[in-house]
């Protein structure tokens, strides 16, 4: 059976590394950090997000057996309107980030990686306006190395 892009990435241990430096990188984009200042940010912040990326990507349900549901997080990202240059700033930090963090220098996995993540900013996106019209209960959506596999 072929490796999950968890496991080629390193493991928990790898998303944690690539979730402090992305974070790192955003909070020094003078464009990405406005969304990371605001008041009220979560203490945990990057170990959940680690966990979040993780579990989407082939890792243990971390994030969903005892943080939220993908509702929760749609709905975290929801009403903050258009923002297609910070979107990709982001998306340009997270590719520095995967060398930041020491993630194996495998092009097959960098590619799943940016892929997964440039979808996942647009899935934040589907609510720009507000939070109106996202479902209750959401499942976590899981990616492999052909793309998304389900959304639960």
């Amino acid at each position: 059976m072929e490796q999950s892009i968890y496991e080629a990435a390193g493991g928990a241990d790898a998303f944690v590394a690539l979730a402090t430096a992305w974070h790192a990188r955003c909070l020094d984009d003078p464009v990405v950090s406005h969304a990371f200042l605001h008041p009220g940010g979560h203490p945990d912040h990057i170990a959940r997000l680690a966990a979040y990326w993780a579990e989407a990507l082939g890792g243990p349900p971390d994030y969903s057996g005892s943080v939220a549901d993908e509702t929760y997080v749609l709905r975290l990202h929801s009403g903050n309107g258009e923002h297609n240059d910070m979107d990709d700033r982001a998306i340009a930090c997270f590719v520095a980030a995967q060398d930041d963090a020491g993630l194996p220098n495998d092009e097959r996995l960098r590619a799943a990686l940016t892929d997964y993540f440039r979808w996942a900013i647009g899935e934040m996106n589907t609510h720009p306006d507000s939070a109106d019209g996202i479902p209750a209960q959401l499942p976590m959506p899981h990616w492999a190395w052909g793309g998304l596999v389900q959304a639960g």
